[in-house]
């Protein structure tokens, strides 16, 4: 049976703000709940077509709003799970329902009758009266449905339907195996000695992870999404630096049940094709007519600008690495650059960050530093739910409220790594704020911290607190958005505008009175010396050249895979050598500085929601650094500031042009003189 009474996803929401009761959540529930809810959400959109009235806007655009419901709390429940928990028995539902998603969302989108009715709404436009959010939402789902295709004809339906399906297969297959083998290339250590550098918190999580796998004595470190490794700036053993890093860079790409280079050729190709379809030259041109950058050529001329004064800065860096590497009798290779970085920075600003740990104890970074900030700025309050579940034992889950005291929502923490989940940082909705349908946030970040040994405290370091601090970012943009339409919901923005949040959210780690409230030594609870934040501050720009480079590099592979048309996506290229053409092109290509990404673990790109879309963390970026040009000019960080920034950016969600509430919010479009500043590239 698949009814309410069996199926916990099919009752009715019955906790706090409507999340999902994951306590009661049984994998095989699954499928029959989204096989009902497809069947519903149909029912609903034949109702809207099969009506002999007139299209308006509340029988067939609020109507067409109203659909879904079911779906979207069935999905959003899941796909929370599939990334943060994918065990093998996620895995096989989530590759049974790929197609299936696939064709029910295409069916809609497809769907003749259904866009006639928007399209007949959207004619009328102008003398309906509606206001701003109801409007935008006419012209984007006219937008969206022309650019999924609604206006092909039923044989090129029938194809791109066949071909959405196909892509969704080869998707979940590209995340799975790279789950796979990422967990199978943990590397595995005989003894600490291999680690000598890493700190007892460090050693303690690589102890309790070979504990975990069965390797009772031994030390196992496991992989980032990334191509480097924190650990790669503290192992003093060359030999372990280099097992790590190979080990990383090998992943999905080793000729084994698990290689992503034949998945991902398909992917490309199908891509290409579908494009092609909707009357676009390439997979970017046809994303990326929809996005604020609106070409491929804008984006290129971007990349192109930042990419020559990263590569020399790159070099420069690299020529200072190699001075102190010739003591040592070595010469620089990629797994000794984050080290001999180190020790350059050490020189240089006399700051070791590796010994920074003990001030970011995790508790005390999120409650008083990424929680405080917030507090401060927007005047909420974050409390614990003890007595709200989340989808794993390690999930913590937070009630928000606003100043006045009203709910605003949940958030959900998911701090540490484990083989079931997915690499890197990530926030998603689980569920979205929606007036139409009285329905408040419920969102969730997820990290990838190794977890220490009961007992022993999680101690962070700056990249991972950078990471908190950014994902809380997201999550304020999906708590905050305040809009009608569940259509704009959250973060439902273009996808070169979502990181323009979280990315403002970083500034707060070393605002003064933020920094002083949570960096606090573990042992002593004495502040961050004063030295060391004037040190800190100084090396912000150090070692931009390499960052810069392997951020573009990533950036650059990802537009020249999907700038292929049909007829080159269809030749047989090898991955290696496509990619080393790619970053020669654009000046990339120095051996000892490796594209952040990879293209056979590149998920952002071959399983997310990035592709030809990764250039978007350097578009937002030029958004963000003159923003945080505007708090300082501004005042920093007060209550008013916060007010301005919440109701004029985040509150809008995708109600709106991004651009129109950025120049609404700054006064002007953004300059890129901070972001050149910021990362060294100011001439």
């Amino acid at each position: 049976m698949t009814d309410a009474v069996t199926n916990p996803l099919l009752a009715p929401p019955s906790l706090p703000y409507d999340l999902p009761p994951y306590g009661s959540i049984a994998v095989e529930h699954y499928l029959p709940a989204f096989h009902e809810a497809f069947a519903r959400q149909r029912d609903e959109i034949d109702a809207i077509t099969a009506q002999t009235e007139p299209a308006t806007f509340e029988n067939t655009l609020v109507a067409l709003e109203r659909s879904g419901e079911l779906l979207g709390r069935v999905s959003r429940a899941f796909y929370t799970v599939t990334g943060a928990d994918g065990t093998p028995e996620i895995q096989a539902v989530e590759e049974r329902l790929a197609p299936l998603m696939s064709a029910h969302r295409d069916a809609i989108q497809l769907d003749a009758l259904l866009f006639a009715r928007i399209a007949a709404v959207r004619d009328q436009l102008d003398e309906l009266g509606l206001d701003a959010e109801s409007r935008y939402l006419v012209e984007r789902h006219h937008r969206e449905m022309s650019l999924a295709g609604a206006g092909l004809d039923d044989a090129q339906k029938q194809r791109l339907t066949d071909l959405n399906q196909r892509l969704s297969v080869l998707t979940t297959t590209f995340e799975k195996n790279l789950l796979a083998d990422t967990n199978d290339l943990a590397v595995v250590f005989d003894t600490s000695a291999e680690l000598d550098g890493l700190s007892d918190g460090e050693l303690s999580a690589a102890a309790q992870a070979a504990t975990t796998r069965g390797l009772d004595g031994r030390y196992v470190v496991s992989l980032t999404l990334y191509t480097g490794h924190p650990y790669l700036a503290s192992l003093t053993n060359r030999e372990s630096r280099r097992r790590l890093l190979e080990a990383s860079r090998s992943r999905a790409a080793r000729g084994n049940a698990h290689d992503n280079r034949a998945v991902l050729r398909d992917i490309v190709r199908l891509r290409a094709e579908r494009a092609a379809l909707l009357g676009y030259p390439s997979h970017a041109a046809a994303v990326l007519a929809d996005q604020t950058a609106g070409s491929p050529d804008a984006v290129h001329d971007l990349l192109r600008r930042l990419a020559a004064p990263a590569a020399a800065n790159a070099r420069s860096e690299q020529a200072e690495l190699q001075r102190i590497a010739d003591a040592d009798g070595i010469r620089i290779e990629p797994y000794d650059w984050a080290f001999y970085t180190e020790k350059v920075r050490a020189e240089r600003y006399d700051l070791d960050r590796a010994a920074l740990r003990p001030w970011f104890e995790a508790e005390r970074v999120l409650r008083d530093g990424v929680f405080f900030a917030a507090e401060q700025l927007y005047g909420i309050t974050i409390a614990e739910r003890h007595d709200l579940q989340g989808y794993h034992p390690d999930v913590r889950v937070f009630e928000v409220h606003n100043a006045d005291g009203s709910e605003l929502g949940l958030f959900l923490l998911d701090l540490y790594t484990r083989d079931t989940k997915r690499g890197g940082a990530w926030m998603n909705s689980i569920v979205t704020q929606s007036a139409l349908r009285g329905t408040a946030p419920v969102v969730v970040n997820n990290l990838n911290v190794n977890k220490p040994a009961p007992g022993t405290p999680t101690l962070l370091t700056l990249d991972e607190v950078t990471t908190l601090f950014h994902e809380f970012g997201h999550a304020l943009h999906g708590l905050f958005a305040t809009v009608t339409y569940p259509h704009f919901a959250g973060t439902a923005v273009y996808r070169d505008f979502v990181e323009f949040p979280s990315q403002v959210n970083e500034m707060w780690i070393l605002w003064p009175e933020i920094l002083s409230h949570y960096a606090r030594h573990i042992d002593t609870g004495e502040p961050l010396p004063a030295d060391v934040v004037e040190r800190l501050h100084a090396s912000e720009a150090f070692n931009q050249g390499f960052a810069t480079s392997e951020y573009l590099a990533a950036s650059w592979i990802d537009q020249a895979w999907h700038g292929l048309t049909v007829d080159e996506a269809s030749t047989d290229i090898d991955v290696a050598a496509f990619e080393a053409a790619a970053l020669a092109d654009i000046g990339l290509d120095n051996p000892a500085v490796p594209t952040r990404y990879a293209s056979t673990y590149f998920a952002h790109v071959f399983s997310g929601g990035y592709s030809a879309g990764y250039y978007s963390y350097i578009w937002s970026e030029v958004l963000d650094a003159d923003t945080v040009e505007w708090f300082r000019e501004n005042g920093g960080l007060t209550r008013e500031n916060g007010d301005r920034f919440r109701q004029r950016l985040l509150g809008v969600g995708g109600s709106g042009d991004p651009l129109t509430a950025y120049r609404d919010f700054r006064g002007r479009d953004a300059e890129i003189q901070p972001l050149l500043k910021r990362r060294g590239l100011a001439g």
